[in-house]
């Protein structure tokens, strides 16, 4: 049996019951180590203070394992239970859809978890779920690759009045394009995008595309560390943001569309000053 378990937003206290029992069960712990964190990052401490919590060994599993070498702890699952830890919800991230598939047409049974995530949080900010639109992606530009897809889902979004959830890059070992070249691996820092490079990215695109879908004065709400007890939550124009520092990581942005009057109200109470 393959467990898909969502560890929540938090720490290692915001995993259900349902979950730590499962995990309890199971002879291999993974976790997924890629699309989002908890509140203590991957530091040694907070592997070793999710192993005692849990009463479990944990193994990390970057990006290269689950994409590329799934199928190990897939043919584990055929015979004995394993864990897989996703930070937030197991369908968060379309990989995990990709583990099901494949553990399902290895006819390794598969049970959820599910749990909070960024997706059904959001909503702390006071802006109502059902008035969003198409979640976005951000990542980060470079040098020769700035991509601007997201551009056309923001103007639909605004087009209809929605607002719009941007989840902003995180880069946790990605090798460098030199060592690619080199057929060796050399991996980046890790890297994890602020809500000041996403606005800054956002307002290069529409300078680029000159559409007025947004500007320097669309209202946006950044927030920080959702789920946890640090978490920050600022509402302002995209320039009032960019003069806020949020502190560490997780980040992301709402740019807001249409109010209702009690979205308004809540929103007051982020306002900057």
């Amino acid at each position: 049996m393959l467990y898909i378990i969502g560890l929540g937003l938090g720490d290692e206290k915001d995993i259900t019951l349902r979950g730590l029992e499962a995990i309890k069960r199971c002879s291999k712990v993974y976790m997924e180590a890629y699309t989002s964190l908890l509140s203590f990052g991957l530091t040694s401490n907070g592997l070793s203070t999710l192993e005692q919590f849990y009463g479990k060994s944990i193994i990390v599993s970057d990006r290269e394992m689950v994409e590329e070498k799934a199928d190990d702890m897939l043919l584990e699952a055929q015979s004995s239970d394993v864990a897989f830890l996703v930070v937030g919800d197991p369908f968060g991230a379309t990989t995990h859809t990709d583990l099901v598939v494949r553990a399902k047409k290895l006819g390794v049974d598969v049970k959820v978890v599910h749990n909070a995530s960024v997706m059904n949080a959001i909503g702390v900010c006071g802006l109502q779920l059902y008035r969003y639109g198409e979640t976005i992606s951000i990542p980060f530009f470079t040098d020769t690759w700035r991509p601007d897809s997201f551009y056309e889902k923001i103007k639909s979004n605004r087009s209809l009045g929605l607002h719009t959830l941007c989840l902003l890059d995180i880069r946790v070992k990605e090798p460098t394009l030199e060592s690619l070249c080199r057929g060796k691996k050399v991996y980046e820092p890790p890297r994890f995008m602020t809500i000041n490079t996403a606005i800054e990215q956002l307002l290069e695109v529409e300078q680029n595309k000159g559409e007025t879908v947004y500007n320097e004065e669309t209202t946006c709400v950044g927030l920080a560390r959702v789920g946890c007890e640090d978490q920050k939550i600022v509402a302002g124009s995209m320039t009032e943001l960019l003069g806020q520092d949020f502190g560490p990581p997780l980040h992301c942005l709402v740019i807001v569309g249409d109010t209702h009057p009690l979205e308004e109200e809540m929103l007051e109470f982020y306002k900057i000053g």
